[in-house]
């Protein structure tokens, strides 16, 4: 089993060359921190908009380092937040707009990746959040009324046990919810094609360039300087290591393991012939895919978080977490417990105190920010770089009227507390989900208490 190495998607691909480095001090239009979805999709924004701009950015290791080449592939036009939240600053029609903006990106990273050139596995599916346990039935029902209600109508369903039997076959399941026009994707392909795409329009990439601080105007690196009068902070999972950012963004843990290519006899027992992208309703859920070549993918949080925001090595997990990820495979995929787990890897993912993504702007210093994904960055990040791309250029649109611009949230508490929190709120999910397991049990309160813990619920 390879462990680490960023993640199965660049062993697929293999690792980038990796572009050269800040070249002493520079000027630019807008500098851009940070060379994932949110940075690249950026640019390419700035750049389509209007191409005389100069515009930067800067990575401290190479271009889709970050979640944007380990995640879970899940291009689903969904979002990290909650509708109470929003219409505390906004209304309900506001909350209405967010969602339907949301829906187009889909259909905009694939028009992006067609006009490019981009392969990166695309396939349109639908995504399956399965309920295995009358706890979760309640759940997938909850959710998907939550959803109709505020505008997906068109693409959110729930089917029973004979339909969902009819696309895969999960051990016990009584139901899934349906959400349309999603589509499945390989990570690493698309950061990479969009990271030359980008450079194809004349932006500039600078690599293994380590911003050290930044403020109105200036961004200090350890191989030089760069004047730009606006500045960009694209780092999602990686901010709290930017100076004076420790407590902003809560770096959360999520792993995935990747099996062997399963033979068609076992794919027979699994179905799956939609490929949809599958998930399910436990409180501490995880995440699915089967891939281009027929490998399973399955993502869950694993060891959720690191004293002092600290970061993984090199996406590297620990055996804890590959055990707990191969046993979700087992129950959900009975036919594979034989297959060979070829690969485990794992990242972080941006938390905001309020659990919701946010992108912004500072007109009196020209700094702007988005991030807070929450795990749902592969959708998000793509209205992300449009929005602040309108912002950057001072354009006043639907977008930057959406109610996520400018939102922002109080800072994560000091260590202890924010590992204390964290911790807390994972062994609660998890032991509300052994409870939910027992004959006869109900929803559990576990679940409510872990939510309350950090305010994620």
């Amino acid at each position: 089993m390879q462990i680490g190495d960023v993640s199965f998607w660049y062993a697929d691909i293999g690792l980038p060359q990796r572009r050269a480095a800040l070249a002493g001090d520079t000027v630019a239009d807008v500098a851009i921190i940070g060379a994932g979805y949110t940075g690249l999709w950026t640019a390419y924004y700035l750049k389509k908009a209007d191409p005389g701009l100069n515009v930067l950015v800067i990575e401290k290791e190479f271009a889709g380092f970050g979640a944007s080449g380990r995640n879970g592939g899940w291009l689903t036009g969904g979002f990290a937040w909650n509708h109470q939240r929003y219409l505390e600053t906004s209304t309900e029609a506001g909350v209405r707009g967010m969602v339907a903006a949301m829906n187009t990106t889909v259909d905009e990273v694939i028009r992006v990746a067609e006009a490019e050139g981009i392969d990166a596995d695309f396939r349109r599916t639908d995504e399956l959040m399965v309920a295995t346990l009358p706890a979760q039935l309640g759940r997938l029902k909850d959710e998907v009324a939550h959803r109709r209600h505020w505008g997906e109508e068109d693409r959110v369903f729930e089917i029973g046990t004979d339909e969902l039997a009819k696309r895969i076959r999960i051990p016990g399941a009584l139901g899934a919810m349906v959400v349309t026009n999603v589509a499945r994707v390989q990570p690493a392909k698309l950061v990479g094609g969009l990271a030359a795409a980008v450079e194809r329009l004349g932006v500039r990439i600078v690599e293994g360039t380590t911003v050290t601080g930044f403020e109105e105007g200036l961004v200090r690196t350890d191989k030089g300087s760069v004047r730009a009068p606006r500045i960009l902070r694209c780092t999602e999972g990686f901010t709290a290591g930017l100076p004076g950012l420790k407590r902003e963004w809560l770096p959360l843990n999520s792993a995935q393991i990747a099996t062997e290519p399963l033979s068609p006899e076992v794919w027979d027992q699994i179905g799956w012939n939609g490929h949809e992208i599958l998930g399910d309703f436990a409180n501490a859920y995880c995440y699915c895919q089967r891939t281009r070549e027929g490998r399973i993918t399955v993502g869950a949080r694993g060891v959720p978080y690191l004293y002092g925001s600290n970061l993984d090595t090199n996406g590297a997990p620990d055996a804890e977490t590959i055990r707990r990820l191969t046993a979700i495979l087992h129950k959900h995929f009975p036919a594979a417990a034989s297959a060979k787990i070829d690969h485990a890897w794992c990242g972080v993912l941006g938390v905001p105190r309020d659990w919701c993504a946010t992108v912004g702007l500072d007109p009196a210093t020209g700094i702007g920010w988005a991030g807070g994904y929450v795990g749902v960055g592969v959708s998000t990040s793509n209205l992300a770089g449009r929005t602040l791309a309108d912002l950057a250029l001072d354009r006043t649109t639907e977008l930057t009227a959406l109610p996520w611009v400018n939102r922002r949230v109080r800072q994560w508490e000091r260590e202890p507390f924010r590992w204390l929190g964290v911790t807390g709120m994972y062994a609660l999910l998890n032991a509300a989900d052994r409870q939910e397991a027992r004959p006869g049990a109900g929803p559990s309160r576990l679940a409510a208490l872990g939510n309350w813990l950090t305010g994620r619920g």
